[in-house]
């Protein structure tokens, strides 16, 4: 029997998505995937490129056999052919149906994961939108199901793992937003997956302090004191191996990574500039506490490339890979 494909999202059309689909099935690895957008963008972003790249219209199902010789796509409805650079809104209901139709198959057991390209959220929003970002879009598909879920965002490499707590988020807004209740709630999820999906039998999760020096006792904030360490203590009651918090800024040399699998971050910045900086080329963003595989590249739609050939495929590679591992 073939092996089930994986699904890959368009992202935005107007941005590297099309070409990182190319390039991808160029460099076929051991995981099949079809992709779910518009067949003649497609095939022109290829001629573009000058890759022969023959495209196959298929259903999901027959995906894994065209794969050697063709790239498989699953046709959208919605029209995808935007000007690579130009974001439109006009094509966000393109951008929206290939993931709600990703989710919609793997669901079905038609594909075995989901892999997602880049999105413009301005571009989302313009267009009507009201989901921060593919993490909380994908969650609310997920409770559409029945689900009870808590979509959490992990950002994966072989160098270091990083859980931001708060995400799409004011800077100004993290104190307020930041609760120990959010972080207990973020870190068992992230135990929980990574015992069943990546096969720790007791994950080291390390939780950074909010404020500079970790708060430096108070003298610099009372987060720690008041909503982090509480957490903390809440965590390790219940079997959970989580410590700190400790002061961003030293633990993320390779001697600090030793001591832990995953870093529990409490602002978006504070962990991605590390995890994009060490890296940026095979970075994977993954979605925790799902009841799917999603992984996705560590980078945005790069509308200042677009369409001129310098897209570099190695996060989505590197999420296809993953995706690939953790729903064998």
């Amino acid at each position: 029997m073939s092996m089930k494909p994986i699904a890959l999202t368009l992202g935005d059309p107007a941005g590297i998505g099309p070409e990182l689909i190319v390039r991808a099935w160029l460099a076929r690895g051991d995981a099949p995937f079809f992709a779910l957008a518009a067949p003649g963008p497609l095939a022109e972003c290829a001629r573009a490129l000058g890759i022969e790249a023959p495209i196959a219209e298929v259903e999901p199902e027959a995906a894994a056999a065209a794969f050697a010789d063709a790239l498989p796509v699953v046709p959208l409805i919605a029209p995808a052919n935007a000007t690579p650079g130009t974001p439109d809104r006009r094509f966000a209901p393109a951008t929206i149906e290939s993931i709600e139709r990703a989710v919609a198959l793997v669901r079905e057991g038609r594909a075995r994961a989901m892999v997602t390209n880049p999105i413009a959220k301005k571009t989302l929003y313009d267009a009507g939108f009201r989901h921060p970002g593919h993490t909380e879009f994908l969650g609310e598909l997920a409770r559409a199901w029945g689900s009870s879920v808590d979509p959490v965002m992990m950002i994966w490499s072989p160098l270091l793992a990083v859980v931001p707590v708060t995400i799409h988020i004011a800077l100004a807004d993290v104190p307020r937003r930041l609760t120990t209740e959010l972080i207990v709630a973020t870190a068992r999820t992230v135990d929980r997956d990574l015992r069943a999906r990546f096969g720790l039998s007791r994950p080291r999760l390390a939780l950074a302090g909010l404020n500079p020096h970790a708060g430096e006792g108070g003298a610099m904030g009372r987060e720690e004191i008041e909503t982090i360490v509480p957490a903390i203590e809440i965590l390790r009651s219940q079997g959970i191996n989580a410590f700190g918090p400790l002061p961003a800024d030293t633990m993320f040399h390779p001697a600090a990574r030793a001591r832990y699998d995953v870093a529990l971050t409490m602002y978006h910045d504070q962990g991605l500039i590390p995890a994009k900086t060490l890296a940026f080329d095979d970075g994977v963003n993954v979605t925790l506490g799902l009841p799917f595989i999603r992984t996705s590249p560590d980078h945005g739609t790069a509308f200042d490339i677009a369409g001129k050939g310098l897209a570099n495929p190695s996060s989505l590679l590197a999420a296809l890979k993953l995706a690939h591992r953790l729903s064998l």
